[in-house]
């Protein structure tokens, strides 16, 4: 990726919608009305690697837009003013 933002974007969407998931009965809520209500205790298994692999990309994307940003702005300084010559 060119920018790292989208990669942070979809760093955080995620780790939200998992932390929400995770800690919250809106998907007991969902399966059970689907009908995988059995489900449910594979939930953790699934849940908190997801959590961890959403949090790790956030702060690898987090990395990545600080070294993006500081050579963004290492190769597009302003040029310097010479003193004019006399």
């Amino acid at each position: 990726m060119k920018n790292p933002k989208n990669l942070l974007r979809v760093g955080i969407v995620g780790t939200i919608l998992v932390a929400l998931c995770c800690f919250t009965p809106i998907l007991v809520i969902l399966m059970s009305t689907v009908g995988l209500a059995a489900l449910t205790g594979y939930l953790d298994y699934v849940l908190l690697p997801a959590l961890a692999v959403f949090i790790g990309l956030t702060v690898y994307a987090f990395w990545r837009k600080k070294h993006y940003d500081a050579s963004y702005e290492s190769n597009f300084k302003a040029p310097r003013s010479f003193p004019s010559e006399k």
